[in-house]
């Protein structure tokens, strides 16, 4: 069994699209949490996908693994 890593999926309405602030923190949409980078990229692409034509809103992976545990290689 591979090492999980875990990834968080959210998104919402950003102040600049070329950023990462949320306009209103308590809106924003948590998609969830998946056990692979490669399950919230497809949960991710389909949330992205659904908004593409709202420039003012964004999704975003985080890698919660490397902020769980910052000490190990890649993070």
């Amino acid at each position: 069994m591979s090492k999980q890593l875990l990834h968080l999926v959210m998104g919402g309405r950003v102040k600049d699209p070329q950023g990462v602030e949320f306009q209103d923190l308590n809106d924003i949409d948590i998609v969830g949490v998946f056990p692979s980078y490669a399950a919230a990229e497809e949960a991710w692409r389909g949330h992205a996908q659904r908004t593409v034509d709202d420039a003012e809103m964004k999704y975003v992976i985080v890698h919660l693994h490397r902020l769980l545990e910052p000490e190990l290689p890649g993070a």
